[in-house]
């Protein structure tokens, strides 16, 4: 069992100093280092990721679960009470699309508001927010007892995308200047198609840009082209293949498919027998039965690749991708070392930040505080959506929450944005 500990980091004088909350493997913090910024501090509940930051930041301070410690305590196991940045991803299954989108309902959103709080006792100059695309549009599902949500009128909660503007108003109630957009992490140098929401507060008099894209899928203007899985795991040894195998029944199926392809690509007769019942559930179902791509991305890397509606198979190995591949693809270096049983490694990689997307946002707040100038680029640059930065997302939402309000609810509406 890991214990608490102190930090006995030594920050450099000039360094920006973090705490890190839902730290995971630290891809998010390895990113972040990478742009001069040290974390002094993480905080992580689960036992196998707690064994993965030991083993690689044995002098980092730890804590476990958010709920457990105050903000004093927070400060004491930091070593210092001058924090220049808090971030940290609370754990996104609350907003996910792929489940309920029960907001803070759910008991896992409950810890993004242990998170708010401990931002609003220690006002760092700069808080980062992670999360899944399905934070821009989940509601709150449950009333909140705060100055913020007494504000708000009847009916506010249920409304799509309640969870985040709540969050951005709890954040503007604290002195922050908060802006957001959803980001493709492939457009920073990571080789994975990869879309998560990034909101950044600064106590700062001027709010921090969007992030500025260094990839493109057709590069113009500098820009160079996306990173490609064959890249991405070019040089791991031969022997290095740490993966679970899969049954015989999906190795009938897996093995007909050729690189980038899925079950749509199998023989027709063999569509429905591969399926069995999922054949006739809507959505896309790309997931099944996926092979990657050579010259390609990565798709978004999940949890557990050998399951059957996340499967990620090598381009041509009868096998899912292996958990070397996996840190490559994730871009953690290769030393770094990720602990536990091979399911609990396929878990932290599948959820951490790509190391890319860590470090643009560590040069962001970096330029940022060094009041260099930076320019917000066009939306059109990050993701396939619309109306996700803060602004367009901001007057979407409006237009959504007044759709079934009364006069008077619009009317205090007006006020409130």
């Amino acid at each position: 069992m890991v214990q608490d500990r102190k930090s006995e980091v030594i920050a450099h004088p000039s360094a920006l100093r973090a705490l890190s909350f839902f730290s995971g493997a630290m891809g998010l913090d390895i990113g972040l280092e990478q742009a001069g910024i040290t974390t002094l501090l993480a905080c992580e509940f689960d036992k196998a990721s707690r064994r993965t930051i030991t083993a690689n930041k044995p002098e980092l301070g730890l804590i476990g679960d958010i709920t457990r410690y105050s903000s004093e305590d927070i400060l004491a196991y930091a070593g210092t009470e001058d924090v220049d940045i808090i971030v940290g991803g609370p754990p996104c299954q609350a907003f996910s699309t792929a489940g309920k989108r029960r907001g803070f309902e759910d008991a896992r959103g409950n810890v993004f508001l242990k998170y708010l709080q401990i931002v609003s006792d220690i006002l760092p100059r700069y808080v980062v927010i992670e999360n899944v695309r399905g934070l821009l549009s989940s509601s709150i599902g449950v009333e909140i007892d705060d100055e913020v949500f007494r504000e708000m009128p009847v009916g506010f909660a249920e409304t799509k995308g309640a969870t985040l503007f709540y969050v951005k108003k709890r954040l503007e109630y604290m002195g922050y200047r908060v802006s957001f957009n959803l980001y493709n992490s492939a457009n920073f140098g990571s080789p994975q198609i990869r879309e998560r929401v990034v909101i950044i507060g600064t106590l700062e008099d001027l709010p921090v840009p969007y992030l500025a894209p260094t990839h493109a899928e057709h590069p113009t203007n500098g820009l160079q082209p996306w990173l490609t899985f064959r890249e991405a795991i070019s040089g791991i040894p031969a022997g290095q293949k740490t993966f679970t195998p899969y049954a015989e029944k999906r190795l009938k199926y897996v093995s007909l498919l050729g690189p980038g392809q899925n079950w749509r690509d199998l023989p027709e007769e063999l569509q429905k027998e591969a399926m069995g019942q999922s054949y006739y559930l809507g959505g896309g179902k790309t997931g099944f039965y996926r092979r990657l791509a050579w010259d390609r991305p990565a798709p978004t890397l999940v949890t557990a690749p050998a399951m059957p509606a996340t499967n990620l198979a090598h381009p041509e190995e009868n096998r899912p991708l292996s958990v070397e591949e996996y840190k490559r693809v994730q871009e953690f270096p290769d030393e770094w070392v990720i602990c536990g049983n091979i399911a609990e490694q396929y878990r932290q990689i599948g959820n951490a930040v790509p190391v890319s997307l860590g470090r643009a946002i560590g040069r962001t707040i970096v330029s940022h505080h060094k009041r260099e100038l930076l320019v917000d680029h066009a939306v059109s640059e990050f993701s396939r959506y619309k109306n996700t930065s803060d602004k367009a997302w901001a007057n979407d939402f409006q237009k959504r929450a007044k759709l079934n309000s009364s006069n008077e609810q619009r009317a205090q509406m007006e006020l409130i944005f």
